[in-house]
C-alpha cells in the first residue's frame, strides 16, 4: 500500500454555523479506507501536517487535518520561528476542551459522508499540542485508536482550563500509544511516567514510547529537533498500531 497515489484538496466541515478549514488526503484509487484526524501542533495546518496527512493517504488511509484555530485565527499557518511559537501559543490559549471536541465530532460526521471511508474505523495523531488534543479526543466513542506525540501538559492542565486532561483517562476508548522525547525540555520524564501509570490503572492498552536524544517536534522534519532515527522508529510504531485497530485493508 506504501506510495499509492494519492489526491488532496482543501475541503470545509460544517459545525453549526461554523465552517471549518481541513486538509484532506486520500488514495486516488477505488475502494474502501480507514479514516484518521491528524491534529495540528500551535503552527496550525501547516505544511508539516499535510505532509503528515499525506503519508497517511499512501499508506491506504483517507486522512483529515482539521483546523484548531477557526474561531480566532482562520487561515493560520506558522513555521517555527520564536515568533510563530509566540503567536500559535496565543492562540491555543484561546482554545477550549469542549470546542476542540465539538470540531473533532465534526471532522468524524465529515468523514462518515465519505463514499470512501469505512465509518467505524477511524483513528487519530496529533503533535505537540495536538499531541495533547488527541489524548482528550482517545474518549469519543468513535476514535478507534491514537497516537499521541510529545503531549504537554496532559497531567495538569486541559485546553481553556478546568480539571487536566488525564483525570479523563478512564473514558479512553481504544487503544493509545504516546511519544516522547528524553531530551524534550518542556515535557519532564515525571509527567509521562504519571500518563503511563494512570493508563495502568485504568486497563487502557497502551505504549509508551520514550527515545535517548530526541527533544520536543523530534518527528518533524522541518523543525532543527528533528530526529531522523527517532521518527522513523515511531512512524513504524505507529504503522503497526493503526493496521492492527483499523483493519486496513489491501485493495
Amino acid at each position: 500500500m506504501t506510495n499509492t497515489e494519492i489526491r488532496t484538496a482543501q475541503v470545509k466541515v460544517p459545525n453549526g454555523d461554523l465552517q471549518i478549514d481541513a486538509y484532506l488526503a486520500e488514495p486516488a484509487k477505488e475502494g474502501t479506507f480507514p479514516a484518521v484526524i491528524v491534529i495540528q501542533e500551535i503552527f496550525g495546518v501547516n505544511i508539516h501536517i499535510r505532509e503528515v496527512a499525506e503519508k497517511f493517504a499512501k499508506e491506504g488511509y483517507v486522512a483529515i487535518a482539521p483546523t484548531l484555530f477557526q474561531r480566532t485565527a482562520p487561515g493560520f499557518e506558522g513555521g517555527y520561528t520564536p515568533e510563530d511559537v509566540q503567536q500559535g501559543r496565543g492562540y491555543k490559549e484561546q482554545t477550549t476542551a469542549d470546542e476542540i471536541l465539538s470540531d473533532i465530532k465534526a471532522a468524524i460526521a465529515y468523514l462518515r459522508t465519505l463514499p470512501n471511508v469505512q465509518g467505524d474505523a477511524i483513528g487519530s495523531i496529533g503533535f505537540c499540542f495536538g499531541g495533547h488534543v488527541v489524548y482528550l479526543a482517545a474518549t469519543l466513542p468513535d476514535i478507534k485508536v491514537t497516537a499521541s506525540f510529545y503531549g504537554g501538559g496532559i497531567p495538569n492542565s486541559t485546553p481553556g482550563g478546568g480539571e487536566p486532561t488525564i483525570t479523563r483517562t478512564a473514558d479512553i476508548k481504544g487503544p493509545i500509544y504516546a511519544f516522547f522525547g528524553l531530551d524534550d525540555q518542556g515535557i519532564p520524564l515525571e509527567q509521562t511516567e504519571q500518563i503511563e501509570a494512570e493508563l495502568k490503572k485504568n486497563q487502557i492498552p497502551h505504549a509508551i514510547f520514550r527515545y535517548p536524544g530526541a527533544g520536543h517536534g523530534f518527528f518533524c522534519n522541518h523543525r532543527a529537533s528533528y530526529n531522523a532515527e527517532a521518527s522513523a522508529d515511531a512512524w513504524k510504531n505507529v504503522q503497526e498500531l493503526f493496521q492492527k485497530n483499523l483493519q486496513l485493508q489491501k485493495v
